[in-house]
């Protein structure tokens, strides 16, 4: 029997919210440290804010949810002058999840293409390296190698934020290097 709402209403008004109960401490693994030293290389590098264009080429969706963590009140990426854009004439940075799919692989070379320069491809977790489980597949053409030069590869399935706040900042490193 379901119990009366009466009853559901007084119970958690004793209890209070749920979501007070195992509130993890602030920044318990320095990320915040990460993402600030990153918005400090992002405009000692380039001047302003880092632009990110993310393309899913075709992946299970597992690396757009850590994507989306990055950008939450959590990590915020965009406090620290790196943002996400809709559209690649305006990124520096296309951010390339999944393996590519035959029916991706033109969309992606014409991304490539409508980015201005200098700009950069990162491939984020193992099927944007290799096809990951998805290697060997007939709608799959590869890594995102096969059809755009990659600067750099961010590995994990899927990698974690503190793994693309690394990631990015080893971009920005090897471009300063270069």
């Amino acid at each position: 029997m379901i119990p009366p709402i009466s009853k559901i209403l007084f119970r958690h008004l004793v209890k209070g919210p749920h979501t007070m109960r195992n509130v993890p401490p602030p920044d318990p693994d320095g990320s915040e440290e990460l993402a600030r030293a990153l918005g400090e290389t992002v405009r000692a590098r380039l001047g302003r804010s880092l632009s990110i264009r993310e393309v899913d080429a075709g992946s299970c969706n597992g690396c757009e949810l850590e994507i989306h963590a990055v950008n939450n009140p959590v990590y915020d990426l965009e406090r620290f002058g790196i943002r996400f854009v809709a559209s690649p004439r305006h990124a520096d940075v296309l951010l390339v999840t999944g393996p590519v799919t035959v029916n991706m692989a033109e969309a992606l070379r014409r991304t490539y293409e409508a980015t201005p320069g200098p700009k950069w491809v990162v491939a984020m977790g193992d099927c944007a390296r290799d096809g990951g489980c998805f290697a060997g597949s007939y709608a799959v053409v590869g890594g995102v190698h096969a059809v755009v030069p990659v600067d750099l590869h961010i590995p994990g399935c899927p990698p974690s934020p503190k793994q693309i706040l690394a990631g990015l900042l080893a971009l920005l490193d090897s471009v300063a290097a270069k």
